[in-house]
Order: C-alpha cells, then sequence, then structure tokens
C-alpha cells in the first residue's frame, strides 16, 4: 500500500552556483526545498546554460541543482521517479552580468568533500510541508515588528501552502526596522498621562523610605551592638552580708564613726582622719593634722554619710602627737570601741580607715608587721618642741598623707592604733615633708598611750609626760642613752628628781629599760612615754667600765 513515503534514494541539496537574480536589482531568493524523506524533490529553474562556469574537477556530479526562484507566475513542477528531466528555464536579460567569486576556487573544499566553497550558495530555507490530509489554516496575514503588512507568498500549483510560522521567514535577509513604540490613546481631557513623572516619584519616595529604615536599623544596630540583645549570665545570687571580721565586715562597722578634717589656718591647710571617741562629740586625731588651724584657725568635721559640722580644739600636745576636738548640735554619734594594743601580736590582721589625699571612707588591710618601733615625727620649728615621740605599732597597710590620725583596727573593729606616720622612700618620714606614697613602712601611736592621752586632753585640756631629770647627750654615737657632762655652773640631772634620787650621775650611759635594749637618746625617751608617771623602771647603767642596776620611779611634766 502506497502511504506516500519516498522510496527512491533521497536528493542532494547542494548545488553548482546559479546566475543572478530573474531581474535586475532584485535579492535572489532560494525555492524551499522539500525535506529529507519526501516523495518529491524540489526542481529549480534555472539560468541559460551558457551562463553556468564549468563544474569543479574532481566533484561528483549532482543529481539535482538548486537554483534561484522563479518569478511569481513559475511554479515548481513534480517529477515522477524514472522520468528525464526536464529543466525549466528562466528567461533573463542577456546584459545581466553573472556573479564573480569572492576567492580563487578551492578543489578540495567543495562537497561533498568539505563545507560549502566559495560558489556555492546558502542552503535553502527548508519550509515543512504538511503531510496529506492534514488541515492547513488559512494563510497569515499580519504585520512585521515594523508594524508592515505582510501577505503570504504564492504557493505553487502542486504543493500545500507553507504553514503560517514559515511565512516571509528569511536568515540571509536585511535586519527589518526597529520597532517603533507607538502613543497610546489621549487621555479623555486631551492630555497624555505622564508616566515617567509619576514613576520618578515613586522611585524618589522609595528611595527615601529605604533610606530611613535603613539608618534607623543602622543606629539601633551601632547602640546596641546588632540587631538582636546580648545578655550575658550574670550569678544572680545574693551576695549576702559579709562575716565580721572580714575586710568588708570590719568596714562596715567601722566607717560610720571615722570623719575626714579639714583644717585652714592664717598660712596654710591641711587634711586628715579621726574618730568619734564618744556620744558628746569628742573625736580623736593626731595634733600636726589640726596645727595648720593655730589660735583663729576653722576646722570642719565631714562624717562617712557627708554630713558637716565645725569642730573646736579641746587640746593637744605635740610630744605625743594627739589632739581632740569636738563636734557640737550632732546627735546619732557612733563611738569606735578602743581596744588593747599590748595583746597585739606581729602578724595579726589589721585594717587603716581614712582619708589619703582626701579620698574619704578610703579602707586598706595588711597585718602588724613589727611592735615598739620607736619613731620621731615633726620638728619642723626647729627648736625640738614639736618633736614626737613614738613607741609605734608599725603595719604594712598602705597609709599616705591624708591618713594621719585615723584609726588602726583590728578584727573585732576595734581601734589597736592611731595612723600617724610613714616611712617615705625619698627623705624620711611623711612628718619631716615628704609627700611620697606608701611603701609598706606605716606607724601608728598605740591605743593604750592614746587613750590616757585622750583623756587626759579631755579632763584637763593638757597632757602629762613621764620623766626621769636628767638632760641627755643627744650627740652620743655609741651604744645606749648617754647623760650630759656636768658643765660650770650646772649639772645634767635635775635635783630633786626621779634620776637623782635613783643615783644617776653624769656621764652614765643608759643600756637597757626593763630588759630591752636601748641604742639611743630617743629610743630612751620613746620607752619612758609608753609608761605613766609615777611607774617604776629597772634601768641598767654603765658607769666606768661596770654595769649598774638602778631601780627608778618616773615623775611628770606637762606638756604643750
Amino acid at each position: 500500500m502506497d502511504d506516500g513515503k519516498p522510496t527512491e534514494p533521497r536528493a542532494k541539496w547542494w548545488s553548482r552556483p546559479t546566475p543572478g537574480p530573474a531581474t535586475a536589482g532584485e535579492a535572489p531568493e532560494t525555492a524551499p526545498a522539500q525535506p529529507a524523506g519526501s516523495a518529491l524533490a524540489p526542481v529549480s529553474a534555472e539560468a541559460p546554460t551558457a551562463s553556468v562556469p564549468p563544474a569543479t574537477p574532481g566533484a561528483p556530479e549532482a543529481h539535482e541543482s538548486a537554483g534561484t526562484p522563479s518569478a511569481p507566475e513559475a511554479h515548481d513542477t513534480a517529477v515522477a521517479p524514472g522520468a528525464p528531466e526536464a529543466p525549466a528555464v528562466l528567461e533573463a536579460p542577456h546584459d545581466t552580468p553573472a556573479p564573480q567569486p569572492l576567492h580563487e576556487p578551492d578543489p578540495y573544499g567543495t562537497p561533498p568533500y568539505g563545507g560549502p566553497g566559495p560558489w556555492a550558495p546558502a542552503p535553502p530555507v527548508q519550509r515543512p510541508t504538511p503531510a496529506h490530509g492534514t488541515p492547513v489554516p488559512p494563510p497569515y496575514a499580519g504585520t512585521n515588528g515594523a508594524g508592515i503588512s505582510v501577505a503570504p507568498p504564492p504557493a505553487s500549483q502542486d504543493s500545500h501552502p507553507p504553514a503560517p510560522q514559515w511565512q516571509s521567514y528569511d536568515p540571509w535577509g536585511a535586519p527589518r526596522q526597529p520597532l517603533v513604540t507607538q502613543p497610546g490613546p489621549p487621555l479623555p481631557d486631551g492630555r497624555r498621562k505622564n508616566r515617567r513623572g509619576g514613576m520618578l516619584i515613586g522611585a524618589l519616595l522609595l528611595a527615601l523610605v529605604a533610606g530611613g529604615i535603613g539608618g534607623g536599623i543602622g543606629a539601633y544596630i551601632e547602640r546596641n551592638g546588632g540587631l538582636t540583645s546580648v545578655e550575658l549570665p550574670q550569678d544572680e545570687r545574693d551576695g549576702g552580708g559579709r562575716a565580721p571580721d572580714s575586710v568588708a565586715g570590719i568596714a562596715a562597722s567601722a566607717l560610720p564613726s571615722v570623719v575626714t578634717l579639714h583644717v585652714s589656718g592664717a598660712t596654710e591647710s591641711g587634711t586628715g582622719t579621726g574618730f568619734v571617741l564618744d556620744d558628746r562629740g569628742h573625736i580623736l586625731t593626731n595634733n600636726h593634722v589640726v596645727a595648720p588651724a593655730g589660735s583663729s584657725g576653722e576646722i570642719t568635721v565631714t562624717f562617712s554619710g557627708g554630713e558637716t559640722a565645725t569642730a573646736e580644739v579641746v587640746g593637744k600636745d605635740s610630744g605625743y602627737d594627739l589632739a581632740v576636738v569636738k563636734v557640737s548640735g550632732v546627735s546619732g554619734l557612733k563611738p569606735l570601741p578602743l581596744g588593747n594594743s599590748d595583746n597585739v601580736h606581729v602578724g595579726d590582721p589589721v585594717v587603716a580607715i581614712g582619708a589619703p589625699f582626701d579620698l574619704s571612707n578610703t579602707v586598706t588591710s595588711g597585718i602588724i608587721s613589727a611592735k615598739d618601733r620607736p619613731i620621731t615625727a615633726g620638728g619642723e620649728k626647729g627648736d625640738g618642741s614639736d618633736v614626737s615621740y613614738v613607741n609605734a605599732l608599725q603595719t604594712d597597710a598602705p597609709i599616705n598623707p591624708g591618713n594621719s590620725g585615723g584609726p588602726l583596727v583590728d578584727t573585732d573593729a576595734h581601734v589597736i592604733g592611731i595612723n600617724s606616720a610613714i616611712r617615705a622612700a625619698d627623705s624620711g618620714s611623711a612628718g619631716e615633708g615628704a609627700q611620697a606614697g606608701s611603701i609598706g613602712l606605716g606607724f601608728a601611736i598605740p591605743i593604750n598611750q592614746g587613750k590616757l592621752v585622750a583623756e587626759q586632753l579631755i579632763n584637763t585640756g593638757k597632757a602629762t609626760h613621764p620623766v626621769i631629770g636628767v638632760t641627755l647627750d643627744m650627740k652620743y654615737t655609741g651604744d645606749g642613752a648617754k647623760v650630759g657632762g656636768s658643765a660650770q655652773g650646772s649639772s645634767p640631772v635635775t635635783a630633786g628628781g626621779p634620776a637623782e634620787k635613783a643615783g644617776i650621775e653624769a656621764d652614765d650611759v643608759i643600756t637597757e629599760v626593763d630588759g630591752a635594749r636601748v641604742h639611743s637618746g630617743e629610743e630612751l625617751i620613746v620607752k619612758i612615754r609608753s609608761h605613766r608617771p609615777g611607774d617604776d623602771l629597772k634601768l641598767t647603767v654603765t658607769r666606768g667600765g661596770k654595769d649598774l642596776s638602778i631601780t627608778l620611779t618616773l615623775g611628770s611634766a606637762t606638756g604643750t
């Protein structure tokens, strides 16, 4: 049964060069070739034989040839298999010049050995032909992209009309005109809609909104460190109170009783510390703290809570470097309990409270590093009347200028000393004018001595000093304290005094007091000052190379 499929060998679609267009001035158009597998092979009209150039040597003879399309009235002819070819001839003007090759012929580049040679035209456009019985839509009539009407090409007499999607398509033709935007219909009021202006305004508004949002987000990120807040873990347990014998517990108990003193006088001013002795307003401090006020200066007391009051001097003593001031009209005072300095041992923990460099309510801690340190402080006047002799407690708790007069307390928050001096790295103690910071050598007056002097100052306004009734040679460089030599008309031993009664003579050297070694005159004074008047002392005296034991009862003298 013949279903229309081809049984003959397939026709080749390549061809030799053909003459120019049928009409001068027209572009050649290749007739569509039948698709492979069709029962019919396309036959194109050819120009006169005289215009065909000779075939390339060695090239196979084409079974059929493709040429230029025929004129509108020309049509393809179907040739049955085995029938002789009847070439269609298209009349063309004899004066039309034959096309010249662009390059020299290449004998090895013509089909089927290679690609199309310089004489071979482009392959014809293959337009599909619908199978028999396939409904064909009417020819497409429309416009191209440039708005130009396109009419379907005339169909041959023996073929089906081409499909609409293949009409007027020439891949080798010149490009068509670009699309032209046609204006839209006018608005009812005759004005055209200004779309560009609206789009520009919308873009500006969008940019402003985006900028505002971006700025806000950036500020939030910079302020909070990110888009999400970061919360670090933290111990939420209540710290609670502190043990009473801890530094924090001691400070909490003692601070309400510690005050800061600001002293101003006619020529100088200073800052120091003190602590409350009783609920009557008596406050104990150092003599060198209140000394700048003189007889007409002003003393202001600032309590730990910030309240202030004016104070006046009750009594002072330069020999002990102690003074008592009193505030009036102040209620709710909390006295600081006094301890016993004789029970202190080296290594005991202590806390120093004061206002170093006017930094009030400052707490430092350390230990007792030594006891019975004989020190002297003062001496700015040059006549020795302001020199203080202290048998001090030594501590490594940091003490600085401004701590003077403040309490040195033990683990029970009881006062065991009054901070008075420091050893400076540059030029001696702070009492000698040095302003260097603490180097771990601070000295406090034992509270047992301070209690006796404070009681005397509160009761009488003056303090009494224990004495032995001799004049010492302070230039003696040997070991011990030497009694001065006899001068014409005077004696170094006070007549009727304790030393004369005990049998001490001029040029005697006192080497021990109550079994403790004495190395200098200052040290002997310090040891005597640590006792009360009327106390008995056992002295070891060297006279003429022999050691003598002497018992002496201390006398008294009023200090300044």
